[in-house]
């Protein structure tokens, strides 16, 4: 009982910090981050980027408060170090990005700043466990800190949509990892959960705030960490495999994005309005309609990951497989619209 009302004190006070941060950015830093309309971007008006600055001091605050009241068991600080000091530099990279639009940061210095992050959680002790061998882990974490981060990058596309998924990922996140040991995952994933829902609103108002890459690329970085310190093989021994779904939808977006401007013969990691979610707005879907679809699909897939944690090998079987026919179903109609 006391481990959840701090729980709801840490989704409390990051969503109040949210709250708090919003305003006083909007008056002292929004005039120099701004995100322009262009050629991809369809908005309206220059819109400030400072979303993601709110998300990360309302984490970073929600849990440096939850430190100093409370005692965390031994080795719990280790990790969430790591964590906060990968999610710190993946922040900073993306808001030096949101300054420099839109030129924009070099491949080159993403990529080593993204290498950073994940040795910064590697020394810290968060990395794929399934596997034992380094030589592997390693590689792997890198990979599946790489894809998340920039998966949630190109979401933001639509307004609420990226926010939004993460909202459904760190609430599965925490629902699934809630009754293990693993309590930094349960806290992190909370702050998050309270940070995202006092920003979503103003994704919506009629004064838009944008996340901007700061927020984008620091929501996938922590939602991949995060994922990476679950006991999900307690009950049973391929429990492992929960990760996959819970994060299938923004995995899914970059695949589905890559495969579209490969078939039309274009750079995958170059800018273009192959989304799904541009491609369904094109087909008439209307901003309401295209998020709705995205969260229920994201939902269905993190009940299918509280399912993989308990469920028996034949059950989850069936889960990846309906899965894998359900997105490519969306793969074939989502292709057919230009």
């Amino acid at each position: 009982m006391e481990n959840l009302a701090l729980y709801l004190f840490t989704l409390l006070a990051a969503a109040a910090v949210t709250g708090l941060c919003l305003p006083v950015l909007k008056h002292f830093a929004a005039p120099y981050l701004l995100d322009t309309p262009n050629a991809l971007k369809k908005h309206a008006a220059a819109t400030p980027v400072i979303g993601g600055t709110a998300i990360y001091l309302a984490t970073l605050v929600a849990l440096v408060i939850i430190r100093f009241i409370t005692n965390f068991p031994t080795g719990t600080l280790h990790r969430l170090r790591g964590i906060l000091m990968g999610g710190t530099l993946i922040f900073c990279l993306g808001l030096l990005d949101d300054l420099r639009k839109p030129a924009g940061v070099p491949m080159k210095v993403k990529l080593l700043t993204q290498m950073l992050a994940a040795a910064a959680l590697i020394f810290y002790g968060v990395h794929i466990e399934v596997i034992q061998a380094p030589y592997l882990s390693y590689p792997l974490t890198f990979l599946w800190l790489l894809a998340l981060t920039n998966a949630f990058n190109l979401l933001d596309i639509k307004d609420g949509l990226c926010v939004s998924q993460a909202v459904v990922c760190a609430l599965g996140l925490a629902l699934i990892t809630l009754p293990s040991e693993f309590i930094y995952v349960n806290f992190g994933a909370l702050a998050l959960l309270g940070a995202c829902l006092a920003f979503w609103p103003c994704n919506h108002a009629k004064e838009k705030i944008f996340l901007g890459d700061s927020g984008s690329t620091f929501l996938g970085f922590m939602i991949a960490a995060l994922s990476m310190g679950a006991g999900y093989s307690t009950r049973v021994d391929y429990g492992f495999l929960a990760p996959l779904l819970i994060v299938a939808v923004p995995l899914y977006d970059t695949f589905f994005v890559c495969l579209a401007r490969i078939l039309k013969g274009k750079n995958p990691l170059k800018g273009s309005d192959d989304h799904l979610a541009l491609r369904l707005s094109r087909a008439g879907w209307n901003n309401r309609k295209i998020l709705i679809s995205f969260m229920f699909a994201a939902t269905l897939c993190n009940l299918g990951a509280f399912a993989v944690t308990r469920a028996s090998l034949s059950v989850v079987f069936l889960l990846f497989v309906t899965a894998a026919v359900f997105f490519s179903y969306v793969t074939y109609r989502g292709l057919s619209c230009k």
